[in-house]
């Protein structure tokens, strides 16, 4: 890898720019994210801000480690427009590198760490990354990186036991003797680029202003009846309530940072002046969780659907089983977005819960709300759809609302809190967030309907992404890979359902007589060796031909069609 610098007092590298998604002119901004975020922690006093195994820090903590880690990105060229990849699991790291940046006026984007060698180089080079924060697990795939990255002036490696290898800076050494930042950029109009997966193949880039990312976690406030604070002493005094009304939330996200839910709400609790609760386990420990929500009493969690919330409730019915229980009772709210929650798994959890409300959203990196399903009891379950959130509307295609009960089929809209667009990316921006009826909309694509009651049917997007577990797989990237090997002269890939992760990826490759003797293995790792793990099918597919017109257009349908009897198939015989 080659990047502007190398060691921790090189020369700096100049300011990174704004993106080509310019934010707007605005003449009534009172406060940038980091003034707010500052301004609800002076109401908390010694309040715990963060709290993972037996660590905790609390806000004057995290407020200083991350004025050394701005002093150290600072020094390196970071400013307001910089933007700073960040590649962590769920930890302190994360919320103390994150505050960081926002005191430069600079913007984090999250970075999956699943990503391999030549996925890292396009995301950085695609969002002109000043600064490179990681995980030390990724360290042997940052260093074959292969490619320039000339705006990327630093790498800092994050919980590594040793010194890491040049040009690595060890995260901690920066966050306890990096240069101190005291100024925060005030009133700075950047927030903060969410990475996604989206429809079309490589990520992209969500860039969301300040204007939008405080409209987002303001709901910590609008939930409860209070309007979106304007100024800090707004803030101040909107925190001060919430914790006089015994309002102030308890987090635990399990739902990777790197992905917009758990994200945003981490950064919604932050600014509620609550408490984050991370487990320390890398990949989900339903024990673990319990334990933390026990400990801890956990308001909130952030779940990814059946994923997720299956292994978390045969947890909770195994305690119970043993005769020791977990104590859940503190528990108000979990929350899926995304992805399948099944009423079944929502059935079981609810047994479980005092007073729990169980939270099902539809949303987008791209904005919303567009559908909300909450489920209390049963009978909340014995319905199970959705209702259109009140900023969202189905449009047709004249951009007129889709009438009840009629079969018509529209496409989503909402005019919630609106980011700026995608990044680099000014057509698609501008199909993306349309404007109707003088308000600006939030259109991604999902296709619905409405029951003659009005509640929300959802029928997906017209395209083949796969969503596993909440990460998103494009099928054309995984068939290249499968189209290396000699004997594949043809592939499709398509999304299964399955109870736990929502979909799973399966290949369908031919022709068969030829690849009688290339076992699964074979053809998965040739996607392994390129791609993510999540990315690497589950199940391959082995077929005469594929269904395709005569222009040689792929039928997905029929393929995920092709793959499901073929499963099904195979489970009957076994």
């Amino acid at each position: 890898m080659r990047c502007s610098g190398s060691s921790f007092r090189a020369t700096c590298c100049a300011a990174i720019p704004e993106s080509e998604a310019t934010l707007p002119d605005s003449t009534d901004r009172t406060m940038g994210v980091a003034t707010a975020l500052r301004a609800a922690a002076e109401v908390v006093g010694d309040r715990p801000a963060v709290i993972q195994g037996d660590r905790s820090v609390g806000y004057a903590e995290l407020d200083a480690r991350s004025s050394r880690l701005a002093g150290a990105l600072a020094e390196r060229g970071v400013g307001p427009g910089s933007t700073v990849a960040i590649s962590l699991y769920n930890s302190f790291a994360y919320l103390e590198i994150m505050y960081a940046v926002f005191k430069l006026g600079a913007q984090p984007v999250n970075i999956n760490y699943r990503y391999l060698a030549p996925e890292l180089h396009y995301v950085l080079n695609y969002t002109d990354a000043a600064a490179f924060v990681y995980d030390t697990s990724l360290a042997a795939q940052v260093r074959q990186i292969d490619g320039d990255l000339p705006k990327l002036g630093l790498f800092l490696e994050a919980g590594s036991a040793t010194e890491p290898l040049a040009p690595a800076v060890s995260f901690e050494w920066a966050a306890e003797h990096g240069p101190v930042h005291e100024e925060i950029d005030t009133d700075s109009p950047h927030g903060i680029i969410l990475l996604t997966g989206g429809t079309t193949g490589r990520p992209k880039g969500v860039v969301w202003d300040r204007d939008g990312l405080l409209g987002i976690i303001a709901s910590v406030f609008r939930q409860h009846g209070l309007p979106a604070p304007q100024t800090p002493s707004d803030v101040r005094a909107r925190v001060r309530e919430l914790h006089e009304r015994g309002l102030a939330p308890t987090v635990l996200p399990m739902s990777p940072l790197i992905h917009g839910t758990g994200l945003l709400q981490t950064l919604r609790s932050l600014y509620g002046g609550g408490t984050i609760c991370f487990c320390t386990s890398k990949s989900l420990n339903a024990d673990e969780v319990w334990r933390t929500v026990q400990q801890h009493a956990v308001t909130d969690m952030v779940i990814v659907g059946d994923a997720f919330g299956r292994p978390l409730v045969d947890s909770l019915a195994a305690a119970e089983s043993s005769g020791h229980p977990y104590d859940i009772r503190s528990l108000r709210t979990m929350t899926s977005s995304g992805v399948i929650w099944s009423a079944d798994v929502k059935r079981r959890l609810l047994r479980y819960g005092n007073d729990l409300t169980l939270i099902d959203n539809i949303s987008a990196s791209e904005g919303g709300p567009f559908g909300t399903a909450a489920a209390r009891s049963e009978s909340d379950l014995a319905d199970g759809r959705f209702t259109l959130a009140p900023v969202a509307r189905i449009l047709d295609e004249n951009d007129q609302d889709i009438k009840p009960g009629t079969g018509q089929i529209g496409i989503l809209a909402s005019a919630g809190p609106q980011p700026v667009g995608y990044l680099k990316d000014p057509e698609r921006t501008a199909r993306v967030w349309r404007v109707v009826d003088g308000v600006r909309y939030s259109v991604p694509g999902d296709l619905a309907s409405l029951d003659a009651d009005g509640k929300l049917i959802l029928l997906g997007r017209g395209d083949g992404v796969i969503n596993t577990g909440g990460e998103k797989v494009f099928p054309e990237e995984v068939e290249e890979a499968l189209l290396t090997h000699p004997k594949v002269t043809d592939a499709v890939v398509v999304g299964v359902p399955d109870p736990r992760w929502g979909q799973i990826v399966v290949a369908v490759v031919a022709p068969a007589s030829a690849l009688a003797d290339v076992g699964d293995e074979t053809l998965s790792g040739l996607v392994a060796e390129r791609l993510a793990g999540y990315k690497r099918p589950r199940r391959v597919v082995r077929v005469d031909s594929l269904p395709r017109s005569p222009a040689g257009k792929i039928n997905r349908v029929s393929a995920r069609e092709v793959a499901t009897r073929y499963l099904q198939a195979e489970e009957t015989a076994s």
